[in-house]
């Protein structure tokens, strides 16, 4: 008998059970940025014609990874909520976005160095210049801070390359900076120029003045057809896709409420100042899910099943503080305390925490954070944001609204579609209405063209949002916002609104919606960043703790020898478990087992099986864990059901080590 040994002969055995050590070594991005470049994750777009910022392409293993997120994503939500599935145009008409206020309102403010011209998102800069002063007030009392980070050698981040010097800082001005940065999402673009004024924000690079914020919309403008005359967008998010194919939509669905819409889809957005990788692009790819319920019950049929998911919430009231305390707490709790406003929404709230939680994301980086009130659309009842932080600080990439009737109602408005569901009563009922009657000659010689879509807008309005107006009218007047974004004032003369008692056989009402709106680039980022680590004993040896059911390869099948016969065993065995879903990737290279090893730790392979020898006599074959580097040893067929029921998330590690045996580091082969 003589003994040959399989993969790894200097891995652990079953009696030596490693303890991996994740954070021996400090995160280092430009280590992880360099695998990620290396191993083509992703890269700059038409790089080799010098690049264009905030465009990237997916490389085999970063689409791998984006395509096994999204399915991930497919089956959490569409398969499992029985939602409805649409895949409608990028090109969008210029006639629906006006409607849903894109044309008018998709803006951020911008400023410019008054010198060089060079344009910054007006929020950031500031953010960058007051974090970067406070960075410098800790250097000065001696406390230790967390490093700046830089996107790369040549094109740094600029929101996070400002000059750190030195300075201490009165308390009372570190409070107010502090504040400052908490609540920096509220302001408005004056409010910005206030600030840029008051606190000598400048241009870090050059130290020169910048202008004053002004609107920049960020969708890209287009014409369909050869005249031109047709005027498009390519759209800035896929949610209005949804609302103008809702009666198609509610019809499909036996008219019934409540049901979903989901979407995968590009999206555009013509950033001002893209500096931060995926995190910042002009063109994305978002997951989107429209939630269509009655607005008189927004109760969820399945909240039971999330009720004790923990979230870490960041309300609104704390932000506007000026303070970033969260607090631990159920989603039950946080809608029974009222903190979230209703039962759908922190139904989404809690299942998008499970989400985020079963793809990798670490639950400890993971906050849901309240938007405050300059930041909620004036038709919302509440918005939360999953923020995730990475190197980048904490980014937004799941946002969770309930967005009212908005959508639905100026779009029926605008189209004079009724986008309305109705449901049959078993018993007639007389209901209070609030009635709208109009003095036409004198409404008409005010308003004159813009009558009508007044006269439509009072029209289609809920009975609160109609008391509201009727309770200003008693005291002289009422502003009417329109579809078109712009308010008018109505007062007693032109407008009554009396109470009316009518007989019911129908009920007719135009659902809410909430949306769960995902950015797939910046979850992909973020995932990568949470699962990078270094082995303990080597700094170089980066690995990406990626989970099965998202790493872009499942499985690194190897031999220990050029030997003929065993490179045409770990094709045969790679094309089994191709058959049956199984990602795998042969490695028949002459690299040692432990450089094969280590380029697939890489790219996240979670499993890898060895053939040696002894395959060939005995027909066994090892299979190796990533992180532990543990391996176990069974027969070929028994070994590719273990990994199919890994892969498939049916057993762990665990339940694997109970289906094969240890692998001690040897096996016999005779000669």
């Amino acid at each position: 008998m003589v003994s040959q040994s399989a993969a790894s002969t200097s891995g652990p055995s079953e009696l030596i059970q490693p303890i991996i050590n994740k954070t021996a070594h400090e995160f280092d991005k430009t280590t992880l940025d360099a695998l990620l470049a290396r191993r083509f994750f992703f890269a700059p777009a038409f790089e080799i014609y010098g690049g264009v910022a905030g465009l990237y392409d997916y490389g085999p293993t970063g689409s791998a990874l984006q395509a096994n997120i999204l399915d991930a994503w497919r089956k959490h939500y569409i398969i499992e909520e029985d939602m409805l599935e649409l895949d409608t145009t990028i090109m969008t008409l210029s006639e629906v976005l006006k409607t849903s206020g894109h044309v008018d309102k998709f803006a951020d403010w911008m400023v410019k160095d008054v010198q060089n011209g060079e344009i910054f998102r007006a929020d950031h800069l500031v953010e960058a210049v007051i974090e970067g002063r406070l960075k410098g007030d800790k250097e000065a009392r001696g406390l230790k801070d967390e490093p700046v980070v830089e996107e790369d050698e040549k094109k740094k981040k600029k929101k996070k390359n400002v000059k750190i010097t030195a300075i201490k800082l009165e308390d009372d001005i570190v409070a107010e900076y502090e504040s400052l940065l908490a609540q920096i999402d509220n302001y408005t673009g004056p409010q910005l120029g206030e600030l840029i004024r008051k606190h000598n924000i400048r241009n870090p690079a050059t130290n020169n003045e910048v202008s004053e914020p002004v609107e920049f919309n960020l969708m890209f403008e287009s014409n369909i057809g050869p005249t031109g005359q047709i005027k498009g967008y390519l759209r800035p998010e896929t949610a209005q896709g949804h609302f103008v194919n809702f009666a198609r939509l509610l019809e499909f669905n036996n008219g019934k409420v409540p049901f979903a819409s989901a979407q995968i889809g590009k999206s555009f957005r013509n950033e001002i100042a893209p500096r931060q990788g995926l995190l910042r692009v002009r063109e994305f790819t978002m997951a989107e899910i429209e939630h269509y319920v009655d607005p008189l019950d927004k109760q969820h049929a399945r909240f039971a099943e999330v009720k004790d998911v923990k979230l870490t919430l960041l309300p609104k009231d704390i932000q506007s503080e000026g303070k970033t305390d969260t607090t631990q707490m159920t989603v039950g709790d946080a809608v029974a305390q009222k903190i979230v406003d209703n039962e759908t929404l922190g139904y989404f709230l809690g299942r998008t925490q499970l989400f985020l939680e079963k793809i990798g994301i670490d639950p400890s980086r993971m906050r849901c954070r309240q938007h405050m009130a300059n930041e909620m659309a004036h038709y919302a009842a509440d918005c939360w944001d999953f923020e995730i932080q990475s190197s980048y600080g904490w980014i937004e990439c799941v946002g969770c609204a309930d967005r009212s009737a908005y959508d639905l109602t100026v779009h029926s408005v605008r189209t004079k579609q009724p986008l309305r569901v109705q449901q049959k009563l078993d018993q007639p009922r007389k209901v209070e209405k609030l009635d709208v009657q109009f003095d036409a000659k004198k409404f008409g010689m005010a308003f004159k063209k813009d009558a009508t879509a007044i006269k439509e807008t009072l029209l289609g309005l809920e009975k609160d949002k109609l008391q509201c107006i009727k309770d200003e009218l008693a005291n002289g007047k009422s502003s009417v916002k329109c579809a078109d974004g712009k308010s008018y004032d109505i007062t007693p003369e032109l407008v009554k609104i009396e109470p009316i008692t009518v007989t019911e056989h129908m009920r007719e009402f135009t659902p809410n919606v909430i949306e769960p709106s995902f950015g797939i680039g910046r979850i992909l980022y973020s995932l990568l960043e949470h699962s990078y680590w270094a082995r303990e004993q080597d700094k170089a040896r980066g690995v990406l703790s990626l989970p099965s059911v998202v790493a872009p390869i499942k499985c690194l099948i190897v031999t220990i020898s050029q030997d003929a016969e065993l490179r045409a065993k770990i094709h045969e065995i790679s094309r089994k478990m191709r058959r049956i879903g199984i990602a795998s990737r042969v490695d028949d290279s002459s690299a040692s087992i432990g450089k094969k090893y280590a380029r697939n730790d890489e790219l996240g392979t979670p499993f890898g099986c060895t053939v040696d020898f002894a395959t060939i006599q005995k027909g066994t074959i090892t299979l190796r864990e990533r992180d532990s580097t543990n391996q176990l040893i069974g027969q070929v067929d028994d070994v590719i059901e273990v990994v199919s029921q890994l892969v498939q998330g049916n057993i762990d590690w665990q339940g694997a080590s109970s289906k094969l045996e240890a692998y001690s580091g040897v096996q016999d082969v005779e000669e």
